[in-house]
């Protein structure tokens, strides 16, 4: 198959043999967009426009603490609190002048401030556009995190050159056949999009294999957690490992999507 630009990134997931290529990427999506916000561009006016409204979730900001750009942050957090202060200062006036009883207008300023909707640590899917639905929502004064909105408008656009390689490139079809398939949740991302766009007969045709392969690698995954589980029976002390040894992350992340054993992203 002849690479094109725009497949460049699908296919290095895709021969990273990961347990989940649509994982691959999205990891990689949301450390760039991390590198992209703590290096240079925390200088930018027009940049920092964007993160002062829209703030960061709580996994976000975790991660950008992490990252180790201490004056990059000290920069964002400054402006985006200014930001923060003038709303809030404005959303207290509001509320207070219109006259109402004490209890109304402290649940007011609350509820205009996102209160209780801090953001979930996992992600809402099920469709093509809830990649990274819900993943981010809840930061105050600004309706979605800056990093959760910048990775889901990336993935977009490589979901939608995954489909076009499936529907187009029948040996792109092959090389899925014979991977580790997919975690759950981008499988039944990647199923709802191919139905919205494929012909029932192409359905018909493509279906059942993905959903083949897809339960031969979930038997390939039970048998190395049952075998590690089984390791622990002191009759298999000195048996082989096989490919046991890594099935409790691995076994994670096919049920739900995530690198459990990750080392923290750093700056490099």
């Amino acid at each position: 198959m002849k690479e094109k630009l725009y497949t460049l990134e699908v296919m290095d997931a895709l021969n990273a043999a990961d347990e989940c290529p649509c994982c691959y990427l999205e990891r990689k999506i949301e450390q760039d967009t991390i590198d992209f916000v703590l290096g240079s561009s925390y200088m930018e006016s027009d940049i920092r426009e964007e993160t002062d409204r829209a703030g960061f979730c709580r996994r976000h900001t975790k991660m950008m603490y992490d990252y180790g750009n201490s004056l990059g942050n000290a920069w964002i957090l400054k402006t985006r609190l200014e930001y923060v202060r003038r709303q809030f200062h404005a959303q207290a006036q509001m509320t207070f002048n219109e006259g109402k009883g004490p209890g109304d207008r402290i649940g007011k300023i609350l509820g205009g401030l996102g209160a209780g909707s801090l953001s979930r640590p996992g992600k809402q899917r099920g469709s093509a556009g809830s990649i990274f639905g819900g993943a981010g929502r809840g930061p105050a004064f600004g309706g979605v995190c800056y990093v959760c909105a910048r990775s889901e408008e990336a993935y977009g656009r490589i979901l939608k050159t995954f489909l076009y390689l499936m529907r187009t490139e029948p040996e792109f079809l092959d090389r899925l056949r014979v991977s580790k398939g997919f975690c759950l949740p981008h499988f039944a991302d990647i199923m709802a999009a191919y139905a919205e766009q494929a012909s029932e007969k192409e359905q018909q045709r493509v279906v059942p294999a993905l959903y083949q392969m897809m339960e031969e690698n979930l038997g390939r995954i039970q048998g190395d957690i049952d075998w590690f589980i089984d390791k622990f029976d002191h009759r298999n002390r000195d048996a082989d490992w096989k490919t046991s040894r890594d099935a409790v992350p691995r076994t994670m992340q096919k049920l739900v999507g995530t690198y459990p054993a990750d080392p923290v992203f750093r700056q490099k």
